[in-house]
């Protein structure tokens, strides 16, 4: 098999700030800067140790119309990416 090199993949790019998708990044962000500060971080590496290893899951889904004034829960990361909000495709 051929060396392929790593550098040669595109770059990964944000949306632009007026859509649905950057609002949703910026909320979970926001959801997780919150809940580091507010928690106890013994290790000082900057994350709540409840965090460390997890995700920060929303209780309404973002892509529901949730937000984090609906609540946030720290759950496992396979747990909470197993998950498919995504609008089913019709199988036609």
């Amino acid at each position: 098999m051929p060396y392929k090199n790593p550098k040669d993949r595109p770059k990964q790019k944000n949306k632009p700030k007026d859509s649905p998708e950057f609002k949703a990044r910026m909320e979970r962000q926001r959801a997780r800067r919150k809940m580091d500060k507010e928690g106890k971080d013994k290790n000082k590496n900057g994350k709540a140790d409840k965090r460390e290893g997890k995700d920060v899951s929303h209780k309404k889904a973002l892509s529901k119309g949730g937000s984090n004034k609906d609540g946030v829960t720290v759950e496992s990361r396979s747990k909470n990416r197993a998950r498919n909000y995504k609008k089913k495709k019709n199988a036609t």
